[in-house]
């Protein structure tokens, strides 16, 4: 089975304008959280957690939780048949969580693509150069 990419993540205003929508700053999910209520609200936040380029932190119905990035996931017909994987935080163990377990998911970790788009680099290129400074071809360090 070919593996899923991840997606850009655009919603309210930063949709309705496009993707290269001007004056509307870049959307992030970080700090989001969403509480599990139904079928419907699970599948749509964790098809949003997938997509993440961050960790997130998932509360299981126990009350325990696991942090971590989300790098698979498989969709069933119901939630006890769905999964998602993550590379957990703190030890870079493999867990697997099913969709039935979850109860909350919290956008916890840095948007490591936020603020990263082709237009952001260009822009901050062509300031460079017209202040006459060093502008390379490279990408920027991570802070």
């Amino acid at each position: 089975m070919p593996q899923e990419t991840k997606t850009k993540f655009e919603s309210g205003a930063g949709a309705a304008a496009g993707a290269g929508g001007v004056g509307v700053a870049p959307v992030t999910l970080q700090g989001w959280t969403v509480d599990v209520q139904d079928e419907a609200a699970a599948m749509s936040a964790l098809e949003k957690a997938f997509d993440y380029r961050g960790d997130v932190t998932l509360t299981l119905s126990g009350g325990k939780s696991v942090t971590g990035y989300i790098f698979d996931r498989r969709k069933g017909k119901t939630l006890a048949d769905s999964a998602v994987r993550l590379l957990t935080a703190s030890n870079d163990e493999k867990v697997r969580v099913t969709y039935s377990d979850i109860r909350r998911v919290e956008f916890s970790g840095r948007d490591a693509a936020h603020g990263k788009s082709f237009e952001t680099w260009v822009k901050k290129y062509v300031e460079k150069k017209l202040k006459g400074e060093t502008a390379s071809l490279e990408s920027e360090s991570v802070e």
